[in-house]
């Protein structure tokens, strides 16, 4: 298959984090094909210039990947590299998430230069985050504690706590280890205290459906298991209607021969969150299934009264 392409363009975000990950695509294919040339193509995109805003107002984590479908669809690009928590739960028509690599530390990451944990937070604080699904978490059991927005990329974010206007910071554990800034991380927050999102710590990576030859050879950097949590958990969402604007987690994992997945939902405020988990034999086809039914499960006990009090428009 190496003989059928002689280069590849990938499409990235222009972020230190996208970059080291196209570049570790790279890599996984130069490793499997020596011959074959790649080169990145870095693009801004929508989500990257609008800082000011947070992601819920201004139209969620999809406006991270429409430029770079866009270079797939004009054939600037043959692939697009992401972070499996920042693609929609719904592609356009006419592209699909080829392979997915196998998946970094899922957890979130707390960060500073003051406190331990979360536990250790005293009223007054100030904790910053960019995702309702944390800060929804985060009030609902640390209700003392003040949670404030924080965009930006990661060196930006960690510059903010470093110049003293936040406590502590939570990021996502994978990228501050693919950053090799492993070293900032304080504490890992287990599920239990902070369900990580839908897709963290996975990277995926883009094709159009009609690039057959595309599909072949990107099938040996696809993980197994890894796509089959991560689809598990992406059906959970999608049953949900989950996106930015909802704040909602899902996390699966294979353990035996089963496949357990947890997720929850809550108001943004944190006064109402709904957890459940479920556990199902692992066959084909099961990620599906299991992500309806806990789906279902969470409706039951009430996320349905959150997600319709929820403005999902916005």
């Amino acid at each position: 298959m190496s003989d059928t392409f002689k280069s590849i363009v990938i499409a990235t975000r222009q972020s230190a984090l996208a970059l080291w990950q196209a570049r570790y695509v790279s890599s996984l294919l130069q490793r499997h094909y020596p011959e074959l040339e790649v080169s990145l193509l870095g693009l801004t995109t929508e989500g990257d210039r609008r800082l000011d805003s947070s992601l819920a107002s201004i139209g969620g984590k999809g406006l991270f990947v429409k430029e770079l479908e866009q270079a797939l669809a004009d054939g600037r690009a043959d692939i697009a590299v992401h972070s499996m928590k920042d693609v929609p739960m719904q592609l356009p028509g006419g592209f699909r998430i080829e392979a997915i690599l196998a998946r970094e530390e899922p957890r979130d990451a707390f960060v500073s230069n003051q406190f331990a944990n979360l536990r250790s937070l005293v009223p007054g604080c100030i904790l910053g985050t960019s995702s309702l699904r944390r800060q929804s978490q985060i009030k609902a059991r640390h209700p003392r504690v003040e949670v404030k927005p924080l965009r930006g990329n990661v060196q930006t974010r960690l510059r903010k706590l470093d110049e003293g206007e936040f406590s502590a910071i939570i990021l996502a554990a994978a990228g501050l280890t693919r950053l090799e800034l492993q070293h900032r991380i304080t504490h890992l927050l287990e599920p239990e205290e902070s369900l990580p999102a839908v897709g963290q710590g996975a990277l995926g990576i883009e094709c159009r459906d009609d690039r057959i030859e595309l599909h072949e050879l990107l099938a040996p950097l696809d993980d197994a298991q890894t796509r089959c949590c991560v689809e598990a958990e992406r059906s959970l969402s999608r049953a949900l209607g989950g996106s930015c604007t909802v704040p909602l987690g899902g996390y699966a994992q294979l353990i035996g021969g089963q496949i357990r997945l947890r997720g929850f939902v809550a108001s943004p405020d944190g006064s109402r969150l709904i957890e459940e988990e479920l556990s199902l034999p692992h066959s084909a086809f099961v990620q599906d299934k299991i992500g309806k039914e806990l789906a279902q499960r969470l409706t039951e006990r009430g996320a349905g009264e959150i997600l319709s009090s929820l403005d999902t428009t916005a």
